[in-house]
């Protein structure tokens, strides 16, 4: 597995936004969703607002691999369920995303069990 260099983990900590995808079971790579995340400690995270009824992250967790693309560039990735750091992610999501509804859905109890953390396949 490859890491993060310093250069993309400025630049998707300083973006809103992000897209994200699963990979079929013949290796291709479904359509890219848009979604809010996180960079805490140097890792990259992602929740569904939907919880585990999330489109793309029913695509996601059907085998854990896919692709995230931001600022025209687009990393084949691993999908780590990680719940190790959720009060850090929420207290992040607080911080980018502001106290608005929107940010109320993604660190609820529907969102929390979907966190995901981001990991560069190569």
């Amino acid at each position: 597995m490859s890491s993060w260099t310093a250069d993309e983990l400025r630049a998707l900590d300083r973006i809103d936004e992000i897209r994200v995808a699963g990979r079929r079971n013949d290796g291709s790579v479904r359509t890219l969703t848009i979604v809010w995340h996180v960079v805490v400690d140097g890792k990259v995270y992602v929740r569904s607002v939907r919880g585990t009824e999330g489109s793309w992250y029913k695509g996601v967790v059907r085998h854990y691999e896919g692709a995230i693309s931001w600022d025209g560039r687009t990393r084949d990735v691993t999908y780590v369920p990680d719940d190790t750091v959720d009060d850090q992610l929420d207290a992040a999501y607080l911080a980018k995303y502001g106290d608005g509804p929107d940010t109320v859905a993604i660190i609820n109890a529907t969102a929390r069990p979907t966190t995901l953390r981001v990991e560069p396949r190569s």
